[in-house]
């Protein structure tokens, strides 16, 4: 959309995706009634047993990881970042809602909050040893999960691990006329765990776990799965290049092809 400002500057104005703007005006408008439904920390009234020690498996993995800090991305309230920020870890908390980002730091002074997206995530390449994506990719298309982990494999340092929750399926929408009683709506896609794999490593992430659920709490009405990936670990050094490791095959290759010498006793 173009706009003309005083004194003739033109210039283009981009706006964001359509589900990024709906999640917002939702978010934005509801995180009040938001907070209290969820809470500012991670509880056995919003998470299962199997939730929380995934969570706590990821805190684990994450402290072996290459220096770095974590990111709660769609932090809502920032639940997952003050879990984190209890082991010890410089977390940073990322959501797209500015209500919501000024619940989570009301709630959390002592950590970083910023406004952002999945697909433009607010910190320098190579900086994140771990990221937590808790139900935040339920708003994204299915279509468009490829754009979510180029972003997440420019922020991760090598060896870094990222663990996503979402509610599970065939990557069918579910349409709401009224979110949260905004009367606004909103679209949540109930991902296909394989083909978020899929996605994820087409990015260039491995898989390092996967685990689904049946549904168990009182506000869920389908399958719970859980991924956790890593971004591929720096090669120590020394360790030979792809075009040195091609060479040294075909040498071994034409060593293999020569006739054996016969060498006699003492030889």
């Amino acid at each position: 959309m173009g706009l003309v400002y005083p004194g003739g500057v033109y210039c283009w104005v981009v706006r964001d995706a359509p589900h990024v703007e709906t999640a917002r005006a939702v978010y934005d408008a509801s995180a009040e009634e938001y907070v209290k439904f969820v809470g500012v920390e991670i509880s056995a009234a919003t998470e299962g047993p199997v939730d929380r020690s995934l969570l706590a498996a990821i805190i684990e993995l994450v402290a072996t990881a290459p220096p770095g800090r974590i990111a709660d991305v769609g932090c809502g309230p920032g639940r997952v970042a003050a879990l984190f920020a209890s082991h010890g870890f410089d977390v940073l908390g990322i959501d797209v809602s500015a209500a919501m980002l000024d619940v989570a730091r009301s709630a959390h002074p002592t950590i970083v909050f910023e406004e952002g997206q999945l697909t433009a995530l607010p910190v320098a390449d190579a900086t994140l040893a771990g990221a937590v994506y808790w139900y935040s990719i339920i708003y994204t298309p299915p279509e468009r999960l490829d754009e979510v982990w180029v972003e997440l494999t420019r922020a991760l340092v090598p060896g870094g691990y990222v663990l996503l929750a979402f509610q599970a399926g065939h990557g069918e929408p579910v349409h709401r006329a009224d979110a949260f009683g905004t009367q606004l709506p909103l679209t949540t896609y109930l991902h296909d765990p394989d083909h978020v794999i899929r996605t994820l490593t087409k990015a260039g992430l491995q898989l390092h776990a996967r685990a689904i659920r049946e549904p168990e709490l009182a506000h869920e009405s389908s399958p719970q799965a859980f991924i956790i990936a890593r971004s591929a670990p720096r090669l120590p050094a020394g360790y030979p290049t792809k075009c040195r490791s091609v060479s040294f095959l075909r040498s071994l290759r034409r060593l293999r092809s020569q006739k054996p010498v016969a060498v006699g006793p003492g030889g």
